[in-house]
């Protein structure tokens, strides 16, 4: 019977538009609770599914963006598959902590494309922080994404499936065509292991991390910190919160707002009280 149930998931998360990614974890996670309980879940009540959130929650120590994930597959599988009503739709999940994200100086950026010497490497840095690019979108570029007229990125089915354009750095394309002179790729811009394929995500992380501590950058920083410290840089430079929303690709300007609070713009035009009792 579970079999049946996961196939039918499998069949409903496809027609629903759902990733891969996310129609793998879906189907994980209802696997889990079915192991969990050594039973269909279709037989389980509001009990059991409280006790197994609790397990989530307390055992294996999820985050709270995984557990409203892991939450969100098995109301999926609950409501389309089951054709049933959640049963614990008055149980709030843990309200995610907000954090405000490391942000470089301009001089900390400088210094990891300085003490970057492989050509490809620094392009990849470059157009990773220029754009304001995600690594997976970086990894993912085209030759055609390059759009050199309109100095625009296109970035393809970025976070959400969405479409976007980005902004083409002068600097970043000068340091692009250097590139493409030397490894004249064909068609994905930044080639994988061997020239097979795309560039990995992973592959992107490591060199971040290899220019940081060559650059001997102590701040707890990832190569997704390029991608704040381009959004920050941006509204310090004066532009506006609905133009990064547009460049980051996200949904809801509430989601970019949170770079006000690491923004030097205004918090720069305030004197602290004790430098006026000085």
């Amino acid at each position: 019977m579970m079999e049946k149930l996961r196939e039918q998931l499998q069949v409903d998360l496809q027609l629903s538009g759902a990733k891969p990614n996310t129609q793998k974890s879906y189907l994980r996670e209802v696997d889990n609770l079915a192991r969990y309980f050594n039973r269909s879940p279709a037989e389980l009540g509001e009990g059991e599914l409280k006790e197994y959130l609790l397990y989530l929650m307390k055992e294996r120590h999820l985050s709270e963006g995984t557990f409203r994930f892991y939450v969100a597959g098995l109301k999926f599988f609950y409501r389309k598959t089951l054709k049933q009503e959640w049963p614990v739709d008055k149980i709030r999940p843990p309200r995610a902590k907000r954090k405000l994200p490391v942000v470089l100086d301009l001089s900390e950026v400088e210094s990891l494309f300085a003490v970057t010497k492989n050509l490809k490497h620094k392009a990849i840095l470059m157009i990773t922080y220029s754009s304001g690019l995600r690594a997976s979108e970086t990894a993912r570029l085209k030759i055609t994404d390059i759009d050199s007229k309109r100095m625009l990125v296109r970035i393809n089915q970025g976070k959400g499936g969405q479409d976007r354009y980005s902004i083409l750095s002068e600097t970043a394309l000068t340091h692009l065509r250097q590139y493409f002179r030397k490894y004249h790729p064909t068609e994905w811009l930044f080639n994988g292991a061997e020239g097979k394929g795309h560039l990995s995500t992973p592959s992107v992380q490591q060199l971040f991390y290899q220019a940081k501590r060559k650059a001997g950058i102590t701040k707890p920083a990832s190569v997704h910190t390029l991608r704040h410290s381009f959004a920050t840089h941006l509204i310090e430079a004066g532009t506006s919160l609905h133009h990064v929303q547009l460049l980051l690709g996200h949904r809801s300007p509430t989601t970019t707002t949170v770079y006000l609070h690491v923004s030097r713009l205004n918090l720069a035009q305030i004197t602290s009280p004790l430098d006026r009792v000085a």
